[in-house]
């Protein structure tokens, strides 16, 4: 399908080093090997045809591939390993689109409303396929809380959270005195972009009596989501991996195999609070291989609202819910453009020029 004609491009993108000449040849859907998908919540949404572009594309050349998802890529990636991906990717902008919360709404109530959205969207076998694909290997990130930050009573875990957020100025790794990362992972899978940082880091086998928990718990955000127990691991609260690994700076380089990330923004953030600090950069030599792919500055300048569907839309739009899904249905149907320009991209390389990322 050609893009529709605008003046400018819909897509930004972005690769390492080795991925540039890499893609001197072309990108041929065999060379893909792994898939980042990053935290971001409700930008999930404005995502969809591309996601749906990428999975159809990738499924003409059937490889064992790892899905390394943080909180909505996760779901993103569950959504993607169905019998159907492009409509439970559909489901899932549909669904999230739909959701609505009263002025008074609780952390409990949320959490329930979450649980119910991932239901609706997999259905009632979509977890199983999520652990049986033949070829794609789930990976969902999540942290295990420590200290203040492992409570749910508000005024502990702001404190908890606000100290992570202050050791996490000071270095990086000292965050692990508040968070320490989780992997649940495939059991099928190679586990080959497991990080060697000074952030501890757990692994669970995925499976039928933890999938659900380690999906709700890879989008507890604190605050509002309740975190949850993962069987199989100490008690603990265990909570959104984005806060660890927001963007995922994995090592995600080997061999010639590309890491194809569809990405919200043209920039990778390690931690979810780096956000806020300029200077925290991902690792080059990990990103060495990775293909990045996010709406251009000028699409999401189209876009009603100027960007991507965004969580602080609930309150935003708070007592107008119909016109904040007009406009996240709007980035659903325009997001067929971003599918559209990176299919005519592969098909034309020089259509869209790739940057250093």
């Amino acid at each position: 399908m050609t893009a529709i004609h605008i003046p400018y491009s819909a897509l930004t993108i972005k690769a390492g080093a080795k991925a540039r000449r890499l893609l001197q040849q072309g990108l041929r859907p065999e060379q893909v090997g792994i898939l980042p998908g990053a935290a971001g919540g409700p930008k999930a949404v404005g995502l969809t045809g591309l996601d749906q572009a990428v999975f159809s594309w990738l499924a003409t050349a059937p490889r064992e591939r790892e899905l390394v998802g943080a909180s909505i890529g996760g779901w993103r990636f569950a959504c993607a390993m169905q019998a159907d991906p492009a409509q439970a990717l559909a489901r899932l902008a549909e669904r999230y689109s739909a959701e609505s919360y009263h002025p008074k709404v609780t952390a409990a109530q949320i959490t329930a409303q979450t649980r119910q959205m991932l239901r609706d969207i997999l259905g009632p076998d979509g977890m199983g396929a999520a652990l049986t694909h033949p070829h794609y290997r789930l990976n969902l990130l999540l942290v295990r809380s420590r200290g203040l930050a492992n409570r749910e009573d508000k005024a502990a875990l702001l404190s908890g959270l606000a100290m992570a957020a202050a050791l996490n100025a000071i270095s990086r790794p000292l965050i692990r005195h508040s968070f320490s990362r989780v992997i649940c992972h495939d059991a099928r899978g190679s586990l080959r972009f497991r990080p060697q940082d000074r952030i501890p880091t757990q692994l669970l086998a995925l499976a039928a009596d933890n999938i659900e928990a380690a999906l709700m718990g890879t989008v507890a955000i604190p605050g509002l989501i309740h975190g949850v127990q993962l069987p199989g691991l100490p008690q603990a609260t265990y909570r959104d991996g984005g806060l660890t690994d927001y963007h995922i700076d994995f090592p995600f380089a080997h061999g010639d195999e590309i890491a194809l990330y569809p990405h919200f923004t043209d920039r990778i953030v390690p931690g979810w609070f780096d956000k806020t600090l300029p200077w925290r950069k991902p690792s080059q030599a990990n990103h060495a291989n990775t293909v990045l792919i996010a709406p251009s500055r000028e699409y999401l300048a189209a876009l009603p609202g100027g960007g991507l569907p965004d969580r602080k839309d609930f309150r935003r739009y708070l007592g107008r819910d119909e016109l904040r899904r007009q406009h996240w249905k709007t980035a659903t149907a325009e997001s067929q453009r971003l599918g559209d320009a990176f299919l005519e991209w592969l098909e034309k390389p020089s259509a869209i020029a790739v940057e250093p990322l």
